[in-house]
């Protein structure tokens, strides 16, 4: 059976569209405070060292997409608290496997700044893909892209790579 060729770009990639939501790298910082269970505006400022309207903006974009959650705290002043929701708690693996590769190939000379330990056996996690089927750790050389249910190719782009033919003052 031939393999279909996938290796062009196609409509509704996920990795793109994922990218659109969580690719800008304060989002991402915003995420990791959150998992490490901080909620509060004022807190992820001071942790992250963003100014106050990128934090906001970036806050609403988690909240309207449904990442974030944005509950009230106090009523006088009124204040807020960003939770996480559960799509947004499902980012948790895409943040370890960045931080695991981080500390991998752009490392601290004094060791990994951040160590997860795992609370059930007390031991640093190491972060690898594992097929949930067989246990196999998975690699970009051991998994087959195939063509899925939502496939869709995308349309080719017009040929801009030619300049305009000039044309004569006075000619059509």
């Amino acid at each position: 059976m031939a393999l279909t060729d996938l290796s062009h770009r196609f409509e509704g990639e996920s990795v793109g569209r994922a990218l659109e939501l969580v690719g800008e790298r304060w989002t991402l910082l915003i995420m990791r405070e959150a998992f490490f269970g901080v909620q509060r505006f004022g807190q992820l400022a001071r942790n992250l060292g963003i100014p106050r309207p990128t934090l906001s903006s970036r806050l609403r974009t988690l909240v309207d997409t449904g990442l974030l959650d944005r509950v009230p705290y106090s009523r006088d002043p009124e204040r807020h608290e960003y939770r996480l929701t559960d799509a947004g708690r499902e980012l948790f693996g895409a943040i370890v496997v960045l931080m695991r590769w981080g500390d991998e190939h752009l490392p601290n000379a004094d060791g990994p700044p951040i160590v997860l330990r795992h609370q059930t056996c007390g031991k640093p996690i190491d972060a690898r893909l594992v097929c949930a089927h067989c246990g196999d750790e998975i690699t970009a050389r051991n998994v087959t892209p195939e063509a899925g249910p939502g496939f869709r190719a995308k349309q080719a782009a017009p040929d801009n790579s030619r300049p305009p033919e000039r044309r004569s003052p006075g000619q059509p």
